[in-house]
């Protein structure tokens, strides 16, 4: 159901949502009335219909689910979003919703702001409990981010340019950066912010064509450290 709504057109929206109305048998329902009826958490409902593409041409559609203006429903939408981990809002749910953002250009503008404050819930949430299925759902979740093409160049930078942060090591998230081709390969491997043990990485998985170890060992400025990394792992190519 969850994705039916996400996707469905204005007029599926009204017909789901006038099929909920007579089977509840009362008019002028909350959003939590529909939610139930349709077996959905409050949360899931918000945000299916919130992030549904067409929504903020459908007034029709945002009255009558109970939330009577865009704004309302927006303001619940990003709430839920940002701060629910996993709870109410499924990993299921979250991925459901990346890869739906980017048909649409104005909820794809809208997802950097709010994909970045969900992160820091999500992050501050593994600090504090290191909780472990809360990280493998964390790390689908990252993987989605970088694979649908939600993240954007300035995400990527953000991400880069956060050196001491562990969670890049958790994720190797260098590699997923390359990977999604925002930052190219060679731009990525030449910056002394990324670490030697994260370009072993990189070569490791073939991101790192031999030319461009060859070329980094040229360069006497680099430290001593990523020049034994680099040596180490030319002779494996």
């Amino acid at each position: 159901m969850f994705n039916k709504i996400l996707h469905a057109p204005g007029e599926r929206l009204l017909q789901l949502l006038y099929q909920s109305q007579s089977s509840i048998g009362k008019k002028n329902l909350t959003p939590r009335h529909f939610a139930q009826h349709l077996k959905m958490t409050f949360a899931q409902f918000t945000c299916a219909l919130g992030f549904n593409s067409e929504i903020e041409d459908l007034p029709d559609v945002v009255a009558i689910s109970g939330f009577r203006t865009y704004e309302k429903l927006a303001e619940f939408r990003n709430e839920f979003f940002t701060s629910d981990i996993y709870d109410r809002l499924g990993i299921k749910d979250v991925l459901l919703i990346y890869s739906h953002v980017c048909t649409n250009h104005r909820t794809q503008q809208l997802m950097q702001y709010l994909m970045q404050r969900r992160l820091e819930h999500i992050e501050a949430r593994i600090e504090a409990t290191v909780n472990s299925i809360v990280i493998e759902r964390y790390k689908k979740e990252m993987r989605a981010i970088y694979t649908d093409g939600v993240a954007q160049i300035d995400f990527a930078e953000t991400r880069l340019a956060d050196t001491h942060s562990g969670f890049r090591a958790l994720l190797n998230e260098v590699a997923m950066i390359a990977e999604s081709k925002l930052i190219p390969v060679g731009d990525i491997f030449y910056r002394e912010g990324v670490l030697p043990e994260e370009k072993r990485r990189l070569i490791m998985r073939g991101l790192v064509p031999r030319n461009l170890v060859e070329d980094r060992l040229l360069d006497e400025s680099i430290s001593s450290q990523e020049r034994k990394v680099l040596e180490e792992q030319i002779k494996t190519m």
